[in-house]
């Protein structure tokens, strides 16, 4: 179980929190508004009405306890680049903001935030699935039972074939195609012969908890 800091309870930082914690996880949320807080709090480890502009509102946290911060702050950029400032300096391992734009982006990367992402209606969900698999790329949910994964090869699978491994009846899931880093390869239905490359990223079918559980196995 990691445990993750949720800043900011709008629509994609609310939706966030809650499915990182549907995952298993300790999850803190913290915003100024306390309507917002108390809609999510009940499914959330912990809930702190605060303004996280404030340093002593940050350090009170004990935010280097963390294994990821996500700054999801729905305010101007100048507050998100501000928190996440505060939160590298704090020593958070890993920071992960919310963007309105490209040049947002690249003034949020120059400041040592580790990672980016765009909002979408389904994004907080779909980045809650990524952050809990450190192993997994992206994220498409098919249903609420089945999703798509691009997975990154374990290393113990590095080197051995799709049969030796017996994906489908060991982990529950089904590899649909593998493809290099950069997807100048891409190899559609791989058969049993398929022999792993520690490089090469592994695209599969499955169920959500059998996707879910993967980390756990390899």
């Amino acid at each position: 179980m990691d445990s993750f800091l949720v800043i900011g309870m709008g629509r994609f930082g609310s939706s966030l929190a809650t499915e990182l914690s549907n995952l298993g996880h300790d999850v803190l949320i913290v915003d100024r508004n306390e309507e917002r807080v108390s809609a999510v709090a009940d499914y959330v480890t912990h809930a702190v009405i605060g303004d996280a502009r404030d340093e002593n509102v940050i350090r009170s946290l004990g935010v280097s306890n963390f294994d990821v911060a996500v700054v999801a702050t729905a305010g101007s950029i100048e507050d998100s680049v501000l928190v996440t400032i505060m939160l590298k300096e704090l020593g958070v391992k890993k920071v992960v903001a919310k963007v309105q734009n490209l040049l947002h982006m690249k003034v949020l990367q120059r400041v040592g935030a580790d990672m980016t992402v765009f909002p979408e209606s389904d994004m907080g969900k779909r980045l809650a699935q990524q952050l809990s698999a450190n192993n997994i790329i992206d994220f498409i949910e098919l249903s609420e039972e089945h999703s798509i994964v691009e997975l990154e090869v374990p290393e113990n699978w590095t080197g051995k074939t799709l049969g030796e491994l017996n994906i489908r009846a060991t982990y529950g899931i089904n590899v649909i195609a593998a493809r290099n880093a950069d997807g100048s390869d891409l190899v559609i239905s791989p058969t049993a012969e398929y022999k792993i490359k520690s490089d090469y990223i592994l695209i599969v079918l499955g169920r959500n908890n059998d996707i879910k559980n993967i980390k756990g196995k390899v």
